[in-house]
């Protein structure tokens, strides 16, 4: 073990955290009306005062885990209730059974409800990790409510906005990665915070993983396809069968080693081992370094625009799995790639002028113009995340 290398990744970890948490906490947090603004540019100032309901539940969650991993501080825990407070009064479309809506004005009122279930998720993790800090079991009793809701939404329940599917069903259906991926992820802060149910959460848990195996990798060519057919069968007959989101698939590698670390399973390791090799084959940029947004299973022209872009959270992720991976396997090549990813991001992501990263690049490194911190998808939550998982791990690795 690199001792050495996991020292100076530990300390640069922890300078980046501190500048994204006082980057939020300094520009996001909205003192008037609650909760957190996220269209935030480089310096910070707001330039749309829209509110993400994925980035309350988000930022609920993290300010809320700083607590559980560092001790509780005041401003944090004021930070993660002012998101809870602001969701449970202005985000949940309660004539609608309890869905929550995508985004909101500034001081609440419903901008937009979308079909994917994605808010309840993100609530579901905030008022569970709120509850783990403290022990206020109103916060876990909502958790549970929106985790079960979130759980039935996606398997077979009708959805009460009415909202029906993305295609036309007779002509169309299919499963999407993110959901088994996700839910994995939720259910495993429930199972952390609230033991009374470890049983319903190791069961669904499993269910997930199986689902995973099941529909959506796809040794035969060597990816995580992000949409199949109901029986799992792959569609290359159009470009959405064929996407591959590597970042993606490098997220769900450390949920997926989440789990094998609670459960023991080491065949489960060397299968999500499997996936980061293909996914970082996949897409990591030979010419110019970091990884492209979306590849082609088949190496076939991807529809979508940003394909080629590089964007902050999958590199976030590499960093956390690629680190998981070392721990759980010792093998070198895994550290070998944390170290390549940090280096990309500290010369490219990294803003130690201003804090906080830069959210989107172009292929070629550089930050498009006008830069940006913050949008409706990118607030505190995929950075301070994995900085926090990676602190904890190399002091776990260092004995520390």
């Amino acid at each position: 073990m690199d001792k050495n290398v996991l020292r100076s990744a530990q300390e640069w970890v922890r300078e980046e955290l501190d500048r994204s948490v006082r980057f939020w906490m300094d520009h996001g947090m909205d003192r008037e009306h609650g909760g957190v603004y996220t269209c935030l540019d480089r310096k910070g100032e707001i330039y749309s005062t829209d509110k993400s309901v994925w980035m309350q539940g988000r930022c609920g969650w993290i300010f809320a885990y700083l607590c559980a991993v560092y001790g509780r501080r005041e401003e944090w825990l004021e930070a993660s209730k002012s998101c809870l407070d602001f969701m449970e009064d202005h985000c949940i479309n309660r004539e609608a059974g309890g869905r929550m809506y995508f985004t909101v004005t500034a001081e609440g009122k419903p901008l937009r409800q979308r079909r994917y279930c994605f808010s309840e998720a993100f609530y579901a993790l905030a008022n569970a990790e709120y509850y783990g800090v403290t022990g206020e079991r109103e916060h876990l009793l909502r958790a549970r409510r929106a985790y079960d809701l979130y759980w039935d939404l996606n398997h077979g329940m009708a959805d009460p906005t009415g909202m029906g599917p993305k295609t036309i069903p007779e002509t169309r259906t299919g499963r999407a990665f993110g959901i088994p991926m996700i839910i994995l992820n939720v259910t495993s802060v429930l199972r952390r915070v609230d033991p009374e149910q470890q049983e319903l959460y190791d069961r669904r848990a499993q269910e997930c993983v199986e689902e995973i195996f099941r529909y959506h990798v796809k040794p035969e060519l060597r990816c995580v396809l992000e949409n199949v057919a109901e029986d799992g069968s792959p569609r290359l007959y159009y470009t959405e069968g064929r996407v591959v989101n590597p970042g993606h698939d490098i997220e769900g590698v450390w949920f997926l080693l989440e789990q094998a670390k609670h459960t023991g399973d080491k065949e489960l390791v060397k299968k999500a081992a499997e996936i980061f090799d293909w996914a970082i084959e996949a897409g990591w940029d030979k010419e110019y370094g970091g990884l492209l947004y979306f590849t082609d299973c088949q190496g076939k022209p991807p529809e979508a625009y940003e394909h080629d872009m590089k964007l902050w959270w999958p590199h976030n992720e590499i960093l956390i799995a690629a680190m998981m991976l070392y721990r759980d396997t010792g093998e070198q090549k895994y550290l070998d790639w944390f170290v390549k990813t940090m280096d990309y991001c500290k010369a490219h992501f990294s803003d130690p002028e201003y804090g906080e990263w830069y959210g989107y690049l172009r292929r070629d490194g550089l930050p498009t113009q006008p830069s940006t911190k913050g949008s409706t998808f990118k607030g505190p939550f995929h950075l301070p995340r994995c900085l926090i998982k990676v602190d904890m791990m190399t002091s776990e690795m260092l004995g520390e």
